[in-house]
């Protein structure tokens, strides 16, 4: 049991979170995602064009109730045919942002806009985890110099 009339003691053994959200733009100012296409040009707008067709990256737009842009975030970086996307980085980015839906995005370096089927079970597993925190995945986005590839677009949330 911890002595409560000495906190110095437990101060040194026990970790304190302080989770802030400061934005430097104003909500006016911040993009408006009102199609797939206004995602792509974001994204393209943002991409570095050096790895476009070179290696796999995964990004996700975070949205809130306004569907404007809270932040873009690179989850990861992979190879030539795959890279990882981690949930829980996906989520706690979110939950932090204080973000009410979120748009994942990849890229295809061979220009191949088909989601393959692990394409389509990610995206199905983080729409299921997204919902126990009221967090809806509005659409993914496969990427490539010619064009993209819209999940929602297509039917396929």
């Amino acid at each position: 049991m911890i002595d409560q009339s000495d906190k110095s003691n437990v101060l040194p053994i026990v970790s304190e979170v302080e989770l802030v959200y400061r934005s430097k733009t104003k909500p006016s100012n911040r993009p408006l995602i009102n199609h797939s296409q206004a995602s792509y040009d974001i994204l393209m707008a943002t991409w570095d064009f050096n790895k476009l067709e070179f290696i796999e990256q995964f990004k996700v737009l975070y949205l809130n109730r306004a569907n404007k842009v809270l932040a873009i975030f690179e989850i990861s970086t992979g190879g030539l045919t795959g890279t990882i996307a981690d949930p829980r980085l996906i989520f706690v980015t979110a939950l932090k942002l204080n973000a009410t839906s979120l748009i994942l995005c990849h890229n295809h370096p061979s220009g191949n806009l088909k989601p393959s089927e692990a394409d389509k079970a990610l995206t199905e597993k983080i729409r299921q985890a997204g919902r126990f925190l009221d967090l809806q995945v509005t659409d993914h986005i496969i990427l490539s110099s010619e064009g993209y590839f819209s999940f929602a677009d297509e039917g396929l949330l």
